[in-house]
């Protein structure tokens, strides 16, 4: 955990992973995230596999650094709670439709009346600007409705999702950068910001960086998409002995491969050597990669391209990044101990703060984990902490949970 944000206090109302990924990563830097759940719990807790039962491998993941109190967001005295916790907070951060806050008393106008600088950001399935304002939004249906899944398609032209939650992380990532300019705009005015960062909005443009293409012009210079990446033949090239990834990318790169495998005719070649040609007949290109590659090994062709400097990689299956050499050197998988879950293998954040001390990471909380902590924060007596628990306003925390 670095300290960058440290003295930022951000109140969690996400789920699932979208939300969840966006805060967390604001919690590797250091905010204060009270994540507030329902009294149930987030549902992705549930998600196995998980040693017990309201802490599944997905939700660990996702939740690190942050504390949790479980509220009844539906009565009364929930909200009101929320509203003494907004007094002291900087952020609001959910990923409901605007609808659904009002509902549960945490719209940004309501808050906004007790704290008049908060920094409010949600994420949406959809913009509310559009048809689809009131629309559910999953990563399934937002990899269907952005194109992704046509682009992912299989040789028969079938539509396929990736076997990644994309868009949630994708949406999670714009959340979590809105949430960083809204501090920043605070800081420079002193003044409140709403923030909206819909989920397919951000997937969209994520997307057509670069498959807006030819209809980036009117009038068009084409249709959509990026030609290199519609290549039939832009795919990892079997080896003898399994796959490699090759992509010389510039002319340099494609001459040294022709001169490796002694195709000395390509390499005063016009679709080699200038650019816009290049880019006209990849597929042609590509197919002779694709024709030379099962001549050597994987190890063979790794070696003799990364003494030419021509881009490569191994193929990677998952269960290899354990063992990567740069991985390991760098220290991302860290081996630590749960209070409540045990032993486990977690990622670091990806950040590096240079020169900066980092502190432990905290597991993710236990449901409810640090509620009488929070509401003690708060102002809360003992004695209301304990009768808010005894009505079921809010949840009772697990002392050893407490820890993470």
């Amino acid at each position: 955990m670095f300290e960058l944000l440290r003295g930022i206090r951000i109140l969690d109302f996400t789920s699932v992973v979208l939300g969840p990924y966006a805060t967390q990563l604001l919690a590797d830097f250091g905010a204060d995230v009270i994540k507030i759940e329902p009294l149930t719990g987030d549902v992705f807790r549930y998600v196995r596999p998980g040693r017990s039962e309201t802490m599944g491998a997905g939700f660990i993941n996702c939740n690190r650094n942050k504390r949790s109190l479980a509220i009844d967001l539906s009565s009364k005295e929930g909200q009101d709670i929320v509203l003494s916790l907004t007094k002291d907070a900087d952020m609001v951060i959910h990923n409901m439709r605007p609808k659904s806050a009002k509902k549960l008393g945490i719209d940004y106008e309501r808050l906004k009346a007790v704290r008049s600088d908060l920094v409010y950001c949600y994420a949406p399935g959809f913009g509310q600007n559009g048809s689809s304002a009131e629309e559910p939004a999953y990563d399934d249906t937002i990899q269907a409705l952005s194109g992704l899944a046509f682009l992912n398609a299989n040789a028969n032209g079938e539509p396929r999702f990736l076997p990644t939650i994309i868009a949630d992380k994708v949406g999670g990532l714009h959340l979590a950068l809105s949430a960083v300019a809204g501090l920043v705009k605070r800081l420079q005015t002193g003044e409140s910001v709403e923030i909206e960062a819909p989920m397919f909005e951000s997937m969209v443009s994520f997307l057509l960086v670069e498959q807006l293409g030819g209809r980036s012009f009117d009038p068009p210079l084409g249709g959509t998409g990026y030609d290199r990446l519609q290549s039939p033949y832009r795919k990892p090239f079997r080896t003898a002995d399994g796959f490699i990834s090759v992509i010389p990318y510039t002319s340099a790169h494609w001459v040294r491969f022709f001169e490796l495998v002694g195709r000395v005719d390509m390499c005063k070649d016009e679709r080699v050597l200038n650019p816009s040609l290049r880019s006209r007949n990849i597929d042609f290109l590509y197919g002779l990669i694709d024709e030379l590659t099962p001549t050597k090994t994987t190890e063979e062709w790794v070696r003799l391209l990364k003494e030419r400097d021509v881009p490569c990689a191994h193929v990677n299956r998952v269960d290899d990044l354990f063992t990567n050499d740069h991985l390991v050197q760098s220290g991302l998988f860290e081996e630590t101990s749960h209070p409540t879950e045990g032993q486990m293998i977690t990622v670091r954040s990806p950040f590096r703060v240079l020169g900066k001390d980092t502190a432990p990471d905290r597991g993710a909380p236990g449901l409810g984990a640090n509620g009488t902590t929070i509401l003690s924060e708060a102002g809360y007596s003992d004695g209301e902490i304990r009768n808010l628990i005894k009505t079921g306003i809010v949840g009772e925390n697990d002392p050893a949970a407490e820890k993470s």
